[in-house]
This record gives C-alpha cells, structure tokens and sequence, in this order.
C-alpha cells in the first residue's frame, strides 16, 4: 500500500463536502437579488434545508470536522467568499481517525488557525513538530505506531499545547521519559500516556513532577501500573494532579499515601497477583456405577485437583516478600518431584472428558505449573487455595494478563492391591496379561479370606500396595484477565467445566457398545434358520438398547455443570504505612 500523507487525506475529505456543487455554490440553481426567476431556481432556505434533511440525498455526516456542516452552509449564503485560503482557516478541529495516514506532511501548515488534531488509529510513526501549526492546542496520536518521541522535541514543540495523547503506543523507553518534562511542555494539562510500556515508575515520575500545568494524567495499562505502590506513589508524588486513570483524587487519598513518595529504599516495581481457588461442585461420584458384584481387589480410589500456570516468582535480592512465595515454589517442587517418579499422566479423549489446551505465555516469559492439594470425592470439594505470586518482571505480567488464565481440572487414579507375600505376588504395573490372570487365581485363598468378616474387608493403608496413580484431565477453561491490566483490581468468577462422566459411566457405555455389535454378528449368522427367533432377539435387543440410553439419559438429565470458584487480584498499598512492610533492607 502506498503512503497516504496527512495533507492527502484532508484534502480529499474537503473535496467530498461538495462546496462548488448544488446544492451550494454559485450555479443557475441560486435566487439571487437583481436575477431573472427562472423555473429551477431555490430559494436559499429550500437549500439549507436540503443539506440538513435526514432523507435528503445532499445530507453529509461530516464527523472528521466540526466546521464541515458550517461551511457547506456558507457555500449555499456566500459562496464567493470560499476561496482556499479562506476555507483552510476556517478549520479549527480535524479530526482524521482511521484513515490509514503515514506521514505528517508540511501542507498541514496551511491550516494556520487549527487548534485541535485528532489523528488516532493510524500508522504514523514520526511526528516532525516543524510541521505542526504553532496554535495547536490538543494534539490526539492514540494508537499509532510511534516507538520514540525523539521527533516530537527535536524541533520546538507548539507553545500553547495543553493536552498530548500519546496512548496505546510503544513507548517507555528511558529516552522517552526524557522528552516529558516541562522544558518541552510548558503549557501542558493532560497528559495520556495509558497502554505504554513504562515500567520505571520513578524515573517517569521524576519527569513528570517537572510539568508546572499538569492536572490530568492516564497511566493505566503500563507494566508499573501493576505494582503495589500504584496509584499511591503517583499520588504523593504528583501534588498539583486533580484526576488520575479518569478518577479525581480526593483529599482523604492523598492523606493515606501522604509521604510515600519520600520513603527510600522502596520495593515499587514489585506485583502481588494472588490467585484463590475455592469450592469445586458439579463432579459426579465414581462409587455410583461400582458394580457390587466386583472383586474386592484392587481398592480404587479418586482424588481431584486444579492445575494452572503462572508467571515463575522473580523476587529482588534483600526483599522481604520471598517468604510469601515459599509455599507455592514447595508445591510446585513436589509436583515435579512426584512426575519423576513415574507418575502416569494421560489425557483422555472419551465422551464427557474435554480436550485440555495448554497455556503459553510465549518465548520471553517463564512459567510455572501450580497445583492445589488434591481431595477425595465429594459434592462440595473446598480447596481454600491462596498464591501470592511475587512479579518484578512487569512487562511479563502484562504479556500473561493479557493472554489469561487457563484452569485445568485433574483426577488422579490409585488402584491398591493387598501387600506382598509368600502366598500372594505383587502387582506390578508392568505385568503382563497372563502374569495378571495367575496371580489373581493364587490370591482367590485370600480373597476369600477377606470375605469372612467386615474387619478384614478393611485393610489399612501400610497393609496395601499402590500403583502408580494414573491422571488424566478432565477439562479446562480459559479466563480472561485483560480487566487487571486495564486498571481493574479483582476478577472473580465461576469457572464453568461443563458435564463430566466417570470412568465407570465411559466403559459402561463402551462395553454396552461392544456387546451390541456382537449380538447382531450372531444374529447374523442364525439369519436363515431362525428368523423368528432372530426377530424376536432383535425386538428385545433394541428394548434393551433403549432402556440402557433412557437409563444413561436419566443419569446425565441429573448431573450438573462442574463449577469451580476463582479469584485473581491484584494487591495494592492502601496507606503509606502499609508500604512500609515492603521497604528493602539497607546495604552497608
């Protein structure tokens, strides 16, 4: 695509107003004083009603310009008077958004009276201020592709500017923080510097106590705004601010953060996300589809938990908040640990298990898996797990922020066997199926024997042999954190899983499936010589068929949805003597 230059675009958008066409202009369409009337004349107000109709054809919504319906105006009472320069001085608001504008040309200097200029959402990537009118007021370069201000100060900046939006680009280099000051902006009220990548919340700040007119400041969506020290130490340090993040600050704020900014030795660029993971409902019992007939041996057992990855803990040296992330590093360790071990992770694809999407955050952010404690069955499972994860990699959170949460739901398998002796073999994992079959026929003695009392029946754990727990996740879902970054503090919801179906219910359905199959075989077979018979037998066949799904269907109608309840916060200093439990330790 070819470079489209400010002064192209605006002219053509001049062009499309139609000045010198009907209904304006001076054309044989005019009434004017001293004329011949003539059939196709209009009077002058038919033709100012024709350009502000809602059905007239000549209607224009001129949204780029404020002026634009006033001039199309003048065009129709004095047309004589719209030569060019008085049409470019007449424009004091453009507003050229979207229009796919690459350069910020000279010919905008024509438009010496322009006071505001909008240029949001294009891809401009260098403002020379040589071509800037010098009566601009409100400069707007919302979501360009500017990744420097060098070219913004290398000339002399418009004297009177008194509001700069330089939001949603990437910006937050240390040379940036240098063109922000009030040598460069003299004049200046608000400031939008909101979605940058400023992670030095101090530096910046430095910069901007030196603006003397600053009263309005948007800083949400930067990597420091994370951090427990914001928006206290904006606060304090910024005295004559009125309205920071849309919020006006009240005089019991500043009060709370009164002498933050003056503490030294403070951890400021440090975020203490907390994730909570509370109750979990919905999982269907797996005792409930246990045939009583079966074997006693081997004892199974079910145990459930929630995995999720984070941003691995980056805490400073001498910083007191390691002691906070001690517990989570533990788990995840023993996580670790236990999959060394040989611990079995499978992924099931049967009906009622959903397919799990594992989470990334990317090449430059490190994550690591977390894992709550893991309970037995039942239907209310509360895991009261609380992680507070110690950031200092801002720009990192806010990369992970922005691509969300992903919750997955695990169970965890154990098959135990009775523990080995002379007369009964251990199990092995390992075994093959004829290895399996002898020993079950040798431990029928002691089978037995655990079925002549209750107390038997009940072996202690030390009396049982595990094998290697066997995993698979059930589900997984995704939640969407962008909130944090956007200046929220809590995102708290119920995480929908969906139905689940036990391992029982699956090979029920599948064993169901298998005998069906080989019934019609057989019925195949027996096709010419029982035929009443073979009717019969696939009557009652398909009364079995449908009584086993009204069956599953009355099972799956009473289930419910697998909620599990999550809570992600951002922590905030709340006063000035909170901060002072997270001051770093002075080095001699």
């Amino acid at each position: 695509m070819s470079s489209s230059t400010l002064s192209a675009v605006i002219e053509k958008l001049i062009r499309s107003l139609c000045l010198n066409d009907f209904p304006g202009g001076n054309g044989t369409w005019r009434n004017t004083k001293g004329s011949a009337e003539r059939a196709e004349m209009e009077s002058t107000d038919a033709l100012l009603d024709l350009l502000s109709c809602p059905h007239s054809p000549w209607r224009h919504d001129a949204m780029w310009s404020p002026q634009a319906l006033p001039l199309r105006q003048l065009a129709v009472l004095t047309p004589e008077r719209l030569h060019a320069p008085f049409i470019y001085n007449y424009f004091t608001s453009l507003r050229i958004v979207d229009r796919d504008v690459t350069a910020i040309d000279g010919g905008l200097l024509k438009f010496s009276k322009l006071e505001e200029l909008v240029l949001s959402a294009n891809k401009i990537s260098e403002v020379p201020t040589v071509h800037l009118p010098g009566t601009l007021k409100i400069l707007e370069l919302r979501a360009n592709r500017l990744s420097s201000l060098d070219s913004l100060t290398s000339g002399a900046p418009p004297p009177h500017l008194q509001y700069l939006g330089l939001g949603s680009n990437t910006l937050g280099s240390h040379n940036d923080v240098t063109h922000l000051t009030g040598r460069q902006w003299p004049q200046l009220v608000c400031l939008d510097l909101s979605d940058c990548g400023f992670q030095d919340q101090p530096a910046l700040l430095n910069g901007l106590s030196t603006l003397p007119c600053l009263r309005t400041l948007l800083l949400e969506g930067n990597p420091f705004a994370l951090a427990s020290s914001y928006p206290g130490l904006t606060v304090d340090s910024l005295p004559q601010l009125s309205c920071l993040d849309t919020s006006w600050i009240s005089p019991e704020e500043r009060i709370r953060f009164r002498g933050l900014a003056k503490m030294s030795g403070l951890a400021v660029g440090i975020a203490s996300p907390t994730v909570s993971v509370g109750r979990m409902m919905g999982i269907p019992d797996p005792q409930m589809t246990v045939d009583d007939k079966a074997p006693i041996f081997p004892v199974v057992s079910y145990h459930y938990f929630i995995t999720y990855e984070f941003l691995r803990h980056q805490t400073p040296a001498h910083s007191k908040l390691d002691t906070e992330t001690k517990s989570d590093t533990r788990s995840v360790t023993e996580g670790q640990r236990s999959k060394e071990n040989g611990e079995k992770q499978t992924s099931k694809q049967d009906g009622g298990i959903l397919n799990s999407e594992k989470p990334s955050c990317g090449n430059t952010c490190e994550v690591l898996r977390h894992s709550t404690s893991k309970l037995s069955w039942s239907e209310s499972m509360d895991f009261g797990d609380t992680q507070t994860h110690t950031v200092s990699a801002l720009g990192d959170l806010k990369k992970f922020l922005n691509r969300g949460l992903h919750l997955c739901l695990e169970e965890e398998k154990v098959l135990s066997w009775p523990a080995a002796c002379e007369e009964v073999p251990l199990t092995k994992a390992n075994q093959t199926g004829k290895e399996k079959k002898g020993r079950r026929e040798k431990e029928s003695p002691v089978k037995s024997d655990f079925t002549k009392s209750k107390d038997k029946n009940k072996k202690s754990v030390s009396e049982l042999v595990q094998d290697a727990p066997i995993r698979r996740i059930l589900g997984s879902v995704h939640i969407p954190l962008q909130s944090l970054v956007r200046g929220g503090q809590q995102v708290k919801v119920l995480c929908d899983f969906g139905m689940l179906h036990t391992d029982s219910e699956v090979e029920a359905t599948q064993t169901h499936q298998k005998d069906l199959g080989r019934k019609i075989k057989d019925d195949k077979k027996k096709e010419d010589k029982e035929t009443k018979r073979r009717q019969h037998n696939a009557a009652s066949s398909k009364d079995k068929e449908k009584k086993s799904l009204e069956v599953h269907d009355s099972i799956t109608s009473q289930q419910e949805p697998v909620i599990v309840e999550l809570i992600v916060e951002l922590k905030k200093w709340q006063t000035a003597s909170e901060a002072h439990h997270f001051l770093l330790p002075q080095t001699s």
